[in-house]
């Protein structure tokens, strides 16, 4: 009879409210505590919050940088690490500006470095050499283009020296990168398909290989805004970092 009472007495139920949840909703808390900080790491890490200047050696975009970060033209060289400065636009408005070394071993390094954070990218061009180093400002521009960081990102392609009688105009030159990426993009997939014999639309850029390439293909829009950084003429980039 004892043995009954206490197998009964071992089934008897636990009320509800005689558990402790304490454990419970402390282990909830830091659950959601701990994925609301990570959101928002996340989302600070990822904020895009700068204009990169990018480039080849010699367009004058450390000159323009300078000009707008500094309020005036410096003199100055061949850039080995980025420099960074703020620019004040006429709405008032605060722009954190990254100028890009233009060396070829040190542009790719850098620009993977501030990618994420651009909000928008100019590239300057140098209107008097271009012809003459077409394949480079062609293949350097494609890089940017292709890039799933700032595929979504505003591009202003900003030609400079148009103050000098040898410049081609921004249509010139607009031109001249359709044909010139036509042939970059051919020769990037190729390289790819001689090592994994496929191809891939992270390296392709426009419609498809039996179009021809034309910026406005694009799911983002690049502007060709002429421009004379010696001769203080770039109104048309303020108005578009005014526009940020």
């Amino acid at each position: 009879m004892d043995k009954a009472d206490r197998k009964s007495s071992a089934r008897a139920p636990i009320k509800l409210g005689e558990l402790n949840y304490t454990p419970v909703l402390i282990a909830l808390a830091v659950v959601l505590l701990t994925i609301v900080v990570l959101f928002l790491w996340k989302r600070k890490k990822t904020v895009r919050s700068a204009v990169l200047f990018t480039g080849l050696c010699d367009s004058g975009k450390t000159y323009l940088f300078a000009h707008l970060c500094l309020g005036g033209a410096r003199e100055t060289f061949t850039s080995i690490k980025e420099n960074v400065g703020s620019f004040k636009t006429e709405r008032g408005r605060v722009l954190k500006m990254v100028d890009v070394p233009g060396n070829e071993r040190l542009r790719g390094k850098f620009f993977d470095e501030y990618k994420n954070i651009a909000k928008a990218i100019v590239y300057m061009i140098d209107s008097v050499t271009v012809q003459k180093d077409i394949r480079d400002v062609a293949d350097f521009l494609y890089t940017i283009l292709v890039d799933k960081a700032t595929s979504k990102v505003p591009v202003v392609v900003l030609c400079n020296k148009q103050d000098e009688t040898l410049a081609k105009t921004e249509t010139a030159i607009k031109s001249m990168l359709e044909k010139e990426i036509n042939i970059v993009r051919q020769t990037r997939r190729s390289q790819l398909q001689s090592v994994d014999n496929s191809s891939s639309s992270d390296t392709f850029l426009g419609k498809s290989a039996s179009v021809d390439f034309e910026f406005e293909q694009l799911g983002q829009r690049v502007r060709f805004v002429p421009c004379s950084a010696m001769e203080e003429q770039f109104s048309g980039l303020t108005k578009f970092l005014d526009t940020l």
